[in-house]
């Protein structure tokens, strides 16, 4: 499951609209978006305080989002702008020592967040490759820092005790290099239709409708592996992944829908494909090969690698960008270990589109991936009600990281041994044979 690694971003709240609109799509279709967002995604409650983070290269999008917030009954909605331009800036000429100084603000502010119960919003519009100048070490120590710092808000999220959803919005830069031979205007609406259709919202549908189905389908493949109850899967293909994930006892799969502390249904991500569930922290072993390049603070890594022994990455190899692959195993020792293992066939929406997002939040849609860094409670037999250190004990990993990156490929085989000892084909061929 991909949550945007928002608090590179929070550090520094600075509105800059200095540059044009791009080419837009039609205000049908921005409004479809912006209502999924508010009635499916996070599905805000009348009453709810509604905040909304975005970039300042997703205005339009984001103003629609806080007048339909309001329109569902939203209390109050706050906007959190950020400019991934400013970012950079912060991080290239500000010092170590300022970057990881948190403001009280910030961090009361987030606590009065979560004491109100508000729900989240984010609108993703990365800038691939933008800080492949940074220096790594500031980009690992303000993120660590920011995430010290708002830890509880971390575990708030992921602990599901209240809704959150992501969506995403074209900018230039990512369009470009999305569809390189494409020239700017036709590239954004490029884009904006790949995240239409990946987000299931055309000129004549109902979005909301789609969306009930999509979920019960997603619903059917988490009974249906939960029914299984696997101890653990051997994932092999021809470019040399080779890697056996044993998952925590009493598991539970889930994707699609979720409920909140309060019993609020929500979706956290649009789009999403993905049915997945929490490995034992020291249970994989073997070599995983990415298949898709990650977009890791603002580096692209291509072509990389891991080694795992005894859940542990012990080796890893890449590319371009190996630094930042560095950067990120280097943030705690949680984020050596994988939190997330999620299945997907091949044969899905947004693999057929053939388009490479650069965006995880629709990469990992297309392909089976893992994370690396912090599980999600809710990936174990009441897990959201247990506290840290039990969670720890049954082989739950803690970290301040949640990194995503994706390995399937059309020739992926995927066999699941039941606690009993029998062997089930889960994929051939890159799909569900299940």
């Amino acid at each position: 499951m991909y949550k945007r690694n928002v608090f590179l971003d929070i550090l520094y709240v600075i509105i800059s609209f200095s540059k044009g609109d791009v080419h837009m799509p039609s205000k049908n279709l921005i409004t479809k978006l912006a209502k999924l967002a508010v009635n499916v995604g996070a599905n805000v409650q009348k009453g709810q305080i509604v905040v909304v983070r975005a970039t300042t290269e997703t205005k339009e999008i984001t103003r629609e989002i806080v007048k339909q917030a309001y329109l569902a009954g939203a209390k109050e909605v706050f906007v959190q702008w950020s400019d991934d331009y400013v970012s950079h800036s912060n991080l290239t000429y500000q010092s170590i020592e300022a970057l990881i100084d948190v403001p009280n603000w910030l961090v009361d502010q987030y606590k009065g967040f979560v004491d109100e119960g508000a729900c989240f919003i984010s609108v993703s519009s990365p800038i691939p490759g933008l800080n492949k100048d940074v220096d790594p070490k500031k980009a690992q120590q303000s993120g660590i820092a920011i995430q010290k710092a708002i830890h509880f808000f971390r575990e708030h999220l992921m602990g599901n005790k209240s809704q959150w959803t992501i969506i995403a919005a074209p900018n230039p830069v990512w369009a470009k290099q999305v569809f390189p031979n494409l020239n700017e205007d036709d590239a954004v609406e490029a884009l904006w239709k790949a995240i239409f259709n990946a987000s299931r919202v055309t000129e004549d549908n109902d979005p909301v409708a789609e969306w009930d189905k999509h979920n019960a389908t997603l619903l059917k493949h988490n009974q249906i592996l939960n029914q299984f109850n696997f101890k653990h899967l051997h994932f092999k293909n021809s470019i040399g992944t080779d890697l056996i994930v044993e998952l925590v006892k009493n598991h539970v799969w889930a994707g699609g829908g979720e409920h909140s502390g309060s019993g609020v249904y929500f979706n956290p991500n649009i789009p999403t494909e993905e049915t997945f569930t929490m490995p034992y922290k020291w249970g994989t072993r073997g070599k995983v090969v990415a298949t898709v390049p990650l977009n890791y603070q603002g580096k692209l890594v291509e072509d990389f690698w891991f080694v795992f022994k005894d859940g542990k990455v012990v080796d890893y190899g890449a590319k371009k960008e190996k630094d930042a692959l560095t950067n990120l195993l280097a943030t705690d020792d949680g984020s050596n270990y994988i939190g997330e293992i999620a299945l997907i066939s091949y044969d899905s929406p947004i693999s057929n589109t053939k388009i490479l997002f650069l965006n995880t939040l629709f990469d990992e849609n297309a392909s089976c991936h893992m994370a690396l860094g912090k599980a999600y409670p809710m990936n174990v037999k009441n897990g959201v009600n247990e506290s840290l250190e039990n969670l720890e004990k049954i082989g739950y990993n803690n970290s301040m990281s949640h990194v995503d990156f994706m390995f399937g490929s059309p020739d992926m085989e995927i066999v699941g041994t039941t606690q009993d000892g029998k062997e089930i084909k889960v994929f051939e061929k890159g799909n569900f044979i299940i």
